[in-house]
């Protein structure tokens, strides 16, 4: 019965697609490297002056709509994925980065380890992740514009952790990182935040993410900061 059942298995798999089993790969794909995979592997090597690669999480992710109005005629590369955590994006800095070689990349990231998405994050382990990637980038002769986290009072998935003040201290270490290895450093942070340092209402979605009112306060600053890195030698 058991060998009847076996063979059966066996007829059913080599029928299946081949996309069936890249979809159960990619279950399995703790940083998401299949995410851009297709996306980069189309990139033509030829338009890589002057290219950004925007790199982080759902922010990033979400602002990828607007960059046609807010960036028009910019060779920007949106790289973000919802949810991700500062060793994710690590893991996948060399493929979704480095190999589609940007004159400079903008990190935002830190706010979903503070809320634990992939397990409990210290401070000082955020911090590793952001200098191994910008130590990468600078290997590489890549720029990096480095940007506050954005305030936040709240996670509504996380209702038990209370982000404001840590995020606060981590903004603190970026800027002085930034300072100490000479990249720019973004502030949204203070051009966002309400009197409690949560999310101004009027730029969120929630009490995390920007709306598009949220994202044009943050365009022209980031602009400044890649213009400032695009001029230095």
């Amino acid at each position: 019965m058991i060998n009847k059942i076996l063979c059966a298995c066996l007829s059913i798999l080599s029928v299946l697609p081949v996309s069936a089993g890249f979809a159960q790969d990619a279950k399995n794909d703790w940083p998401w490297l299949a995410r851009y995979r297709n996306a980069n592997a189309m990139l033509d090597s030829t338009t890589a002056k002057n290219r950004v690669v925007f790199f982080g999480n759902s922010i990033i992710e979400s602002w990828g709509k607007f960059f046609p109005e807010m960036f028009s005629g910019k060779n920007y590369v949106n790289r973000g994925i919802d949810g991700q955590t500062t060793p994710q994006m690590l893991v996948r800095f060399r493929q979704d980065v480095v190999a589609l070689k940007p004159k400079v990349v903008v990190i935002l990231a830190g706010t979903n380890d503070i809320a634990g998405n992939t397990g409990p994050s210290t401070l000082e382990m955020i911090e590793d992740n952001i200098k191994s990637m910008t130590e990468i980038a600078r290997a590489n002769h890549i720029r990096v514009v480095l940007c506050s986290v954005l305030p936040a009072l709240s996670y509504k998935w996380k209702p038990d952790v209370h982000p404001a003040q840590t995020i606060v201290s981590l903004n603190a270490w970026l800027r002085a990182y930034a300072r100490r290895t000479g990249e720019q450093y973004v502030d949204f942070h203070s051009a966002m935040r309400d009197s409690a340092d949560g999310l101004r209402l009027e730029l969120g979605l929630n009490s995390v993410h920007p709306n598009e009112a949220g994202y044009r306060v943050m365009a022209p600053l980031v602009e400044r900061a890649i213009a400032q890195a695009m001029r230095r030698p």
